[in-house]
């Protein structure tokens, strides 16, 4: 099952490595001068999930397998970048390979470590590059498809919805910040791999003084509208979480409820990445193991059952189906199934978010 990937795009010092610490438990160096990270650094952070844990409580699982999202540390991004200024464009071509952009913006000033520290500015400045990457990526590829259309008719709505895409981008708006626009069909720009039309999460990097600040309230709305409706912004304070992940397990739900910073910034950007990428969670649950799998929303049963196995999908039968929290609320599955709790399922069952399922097939 492949993972989703979230890359993590910034300008120098903007704290980027060091939140890849804090997601993945990792220990990449940084250092308070650009490009103290000049190679792309790939990691994976488990997406904590209590009604996982409530589940495998529940059954007296042996093990418990949580989620997974691939973090990708994408070396820090400079003006002119798109043009092959600074570590050019090898690092725009792997944001390219990613599901989703998280923006790590830096908002807190400090006189040993250079770099930009206004959130608003910072977002601008990776746009622009995001926006000039795409337009050199279109024009190109707009050139081959009128070339290509003298001889084949059937181009002309490629090239309508090419020609609209780059009229935005030549405006310098990226085109995840177009949504009111019905005649451009994002599906037909998906094989150019396009940096713009991907989902977007800002973290917004803020010293342990800011949490909790006016200042700081200001600042994820002026960002959150500037990204646009559908991305989200989350204020950190990479530096203590970046501390925090280092300690054990046991000791960091504490230390974070002591620090103010709550469930601190992995459950939050980890459930984030998934939903911004339009995944959704269904479990499987017994003595031996209960386990989250993330699935395509809107995905039906057999589909989810292939994220398991692809012999199941093949094989699939049917799928007893109940909500999590109703099964919690009953106890256990031996007894909702006792008590007739159990919805049978077919191959036109849209699978819920938080569903738990036993699959029946045979191949």
């Amino acid at each position: 099952m492949a993972l989703e990937k979230l890359g993590l795009v910034g300008l120098p010092n903007s704290g980027k490595s060091s939140l890849f610490n804090a997601l993945t438990g990792m220990d990449v160096t940084v250092g308070p001068h650009p490009f103290s990270t000049t190679e792309t650094q790939v990691g994976s952070a488990s997406v904590p999930d209590s009604r996982l844990d409530r589940l495998s409580e529940m059954s007296a699982s042996k093990k418990t397998v949580y989620s997974t999202v691939e973090l990708v540390d994408i070396a820090a991004l400079v003006a002119g970048s798109s043009t092959g200024e600074g570590l050019g464009n090898r690092f725009l071509a792997q944001i390219r390979e990613v599901d989703a952009i998280c923006f790590v913006l830096r908002a807190f000033e400090n006189p040993e470590i250079v770099g930009e520290s206004n959130p608003l500015e910072a977002l601008g400045e990776l746009e622009l590059e995001l926006v000039v990457a795409d337009s050199i990526t279109l024009d190109s590829q707009l050139d081959k498809k009128r070339r290509a259309a003298k001889s084949d008719r059937s181009l002309g709505k490629e090239i309508e919805v090419y020609e609209r895409a780059a009229s935005y981008l030549s405006q310098g708006t990226p085109l995840y910040k177009v949504s009111d626009d019905s005649h451009l069909d994002l599906t037909v720009l998906k094989d150019l791999f396009l940096l713009t039309t991907k989902a977007t999460i800002a973290v917004i990097n803020i010293s342990d003084d800011q949490i909790g600040s006016s200042d700081l309230n200001a600042q994820v709305s002026q960002v959150g509208e500037a990204l646009g409706a559908t991305s989200s912004v989350i204020p950190v304070c990479v530096q203590l979480e970046a501390e925090v992940s280092q300690l054990a397990s046991t000791e960091r739900a504490e230390v974070l409820d002591g620090l103010g910073l709550g469930e601190g910034v992995l459950p939050r950007l980890a459930r984030q990445t998934l939903d911004c990428v339009g995944r959704q969670t269904f479990f499987t649950t017994g003595d031996k193991e209960s386990r989250a799998w993330t699935y395509r929303k809107g995905a039906r049963a057999p589909e989810c059952a292939g994220v398991i196995h692809s012999d199941l999908q093949r094989g699939f039968i049917r799928a007893e189906v109940i909500a999590w929290d109703e099964l919690l609320e009953v106890g256990s599955w031996t007894k909702a199934k006792a008590a007739g709790k159990l919805r049978v399922e077919g191959k036109d069952y849209e699978v819920a978010d938080g569903d738990v399922m036993e699959i029946r097939f045979n191949v």
